[in-house]
């Protein structure tokens, strides 16, 4: 009895002492409120430190926000010359101990700090909010970077797969869900209620989203998803107010026609591929009838390599016409596929991050279409052409691999033949 009475005074003495635990009274700056949280201190009362720290935060204008990231990149930086000290150390001595202390001392004391403060209910949430702020000064202050890197390390962590929740948004799925994918929408505007509702009611349409279970009110990224029974070719009739719809088990292809990422602060770390796989393996469990898993792919930086093209003898021409809008449909698709096939960054990689993205995910080119997209988007990022990848679950890894190790671009030979081509219309003649 003496010893519960003895816990309980001690207790409450804890939570009872003014302004070092209960945050609206703590006057402290919001660096000593973090210098403490990475304390004894912070292993006590770390709950109410970390929520204190994020309210705190919350109220800042930009330039304190600033002064906080600065206060991360500098004051918790780890100490360069201990850890060659500790790594000369640990050369010689293999001891556990001495692998311990190499391995705290290489750890930047910001990253502990942000383990701290993802202890609060809600927390996850502020800290991927907390990110959006640091790219946007990560801009003019590139020293941030270093702190970026330790944002990103932690939250790959913290929504790796084994945490990720895969759901369907339907139209009964809550007003609230709903709002926030008309919102989150990246590739395909939603107009209005009913173009939603298109999108989610009919038989021969999905949708799915990855949830964390510390943001269930968040989708991380959504796919939508169109059951049809040939691999499309144009999103204008995808989407049309007037197709008629097609009951689900007389689909043979599933074309994913719309991903979008919804949180900025999760920048990096990617979701796309897992949620791609793990749909196809969904719907092939549904609905056992389909067949082929394909893209229906904006191809944003066309129009962007055109204008690049306008002193290349043999793509002038043709480029002057597509830009206009008044090229050919076979001239466009050869054009799309020189390239997708052939424009390259520096680092050997395709030019257009839609390729990038679904090429090293093991998907290849299977088909190009003009006059696909004829909206005011679609027409200005790539005069209307859209592309087709194919998810061969057969290929996907072997696909992948050659485009991780060899930067290998995956195309149906139809591709391959209209990137090589000979172009249709000739160089005009130089005079002299």
């Amino acid at each position: 009895m003496q010893r519960n009475w003895f816990l309980g005074d001690l207790l409450s003495q804890l939570f009872d002492r003014p302004g070092q635990i209960w945050g609206k009274d703590d006057k402290r700056s919001i660096t000593d409120l973090c210098e403490a949280l990475l304390s004894a201190e912070g292993e006590v009362s770390g709950y109410q430190l970390a929520s204190t720290v994020l309210d705190r935060y919350r109220a800042f204008d930009d330039a304190e926000k600033l002064g906080f990231f600065q206060y991360l990149n500098e004051a918790l930086e780890f100490d360069a010359g201990r850890i060659s000290e500790l790594a000369g150390q640990y050369a010689e001595d293999r001891s556990i101990e001495a692998f311990q202390r190499l391995s705290k001392a290489a750890e930047p004391r910001r990253q502990e700090l942000l383990r701290r403060l993802n202890q609060p209910t809600g927390a996850t949430q502020a800290l991927v909010a907390m990110r959006v702020d640091l790219l946007r000064f990560v801009k003019t202050h590139p020293e941030l970077r270093r702190t970026d890197i330790d944002f990103v390390h932690l939250l790959r962590s913290w929504f790796n797969r084994g945490f990720l929740v895969l759901k369907q948004i339907s139209w009964d799925t809550p007003a609230r869900l709903l709002d926030k994918v008309v919102a989150y929408e990246a590739v395909h505007q939603i107009s209005d209620l009913d173009d939603l509702r298109r999108r989610l009611y009919p038989p021969d349409r999905r949708c799915f989203a990855f949830f964390h279970p510390s943001m269930p009110d968040e989708p991380l990224i959504f796919v939508e998803v169109a059951l049809t029974a040939n691999v499309p070719g144009s999103i204008d009739d995808l989407l049309s107010e007037e197709r008629a719809p097609l009951e689900a088990d007389q689909a043979r292809v599933a074309a994913f026609y719309s991903i979008s990422n919804c949180q900025k602060g999760l920048a990096g770390i990617s979701f796309g591929n897992l949620l791609i796989k793990q749909v196809a393996a969904e719907l092939k469990h549904e609905l056992p009838g389909l067949e082929t898993f394909v893209t229906l792919s904006p191809i944003p930086g066309f129009s962007r390599w055109l204008a690049t093209q306008r002193e290349i003898e043999d793509h002038a021409p043709l480029v002057e016409d597509i830009l206009a809008g008044t090229a050919t449909p076979q001239d466009l698709r050869m054009m799309a596929a020189r390239y997708l096939l052939n424009a390259k960054r520096e680092d050997g990689l395709p030019l257009d991050p839609v390729a990038r993205f679904h090429l090293g995910n093991g998907a290849e080119v299977h088909d190009l279409h003009a006059e696909a997209d004829t909206s005011a988007n679609g027409m200005a990022q790539s005069g209307g052409a859209m592309v087709n990848y194919l998810y061969d679950l057969r290929h996907t890894e072997r696909h992948h691999e050659e485009f991780a190790m060899h930067a290998s671009v995956a195309a149906a030979r139809s591709v391959q033949s209209l990137a090589n081509a000979a172009l249709t219309r000739k160089p005009k003649e130089k005079t002299a």
